[in-house]
């Protein structure tokens, strides 16, 4: 996926988003390799599917949850 340059207040922001969950991604990347190397071939479509999106949901809801708390840490709001 290919991502708009930024400008240098944006960018910044972009690094300060990335310090917030740079942190809870590489802990959930652990935990679902964790989860697909337990499972045996049989089982990794189904049930472990599932429950690999919900995961991978909820690490893009704490994103979201980051942006918007630096946001309001920089008390400006941000518009496309």
């Amino acid at each position: 996926m290919s991502t708009t340059p930024l400008d240098d207040n944006r960018e910044q922001t972009a690094q300060e988003i990335y310090k917030r969950i740079k942190g809870r991604f590489d802990e959930e990347a652990l935990a679902l390799a964790r989860m697909l190397a337990a499972r045996e071939d049989r089982h990794l479509l189904g049930a472990t599917e599932f429950a690999i999106r919900d995961r991978v949901h909820r690490l893009g809801a704490d994103a979201l949850e980051a942006a918007l708390a630096e946001r309001k840490k920089g008390g400006t709001e941000r518009r496309r």
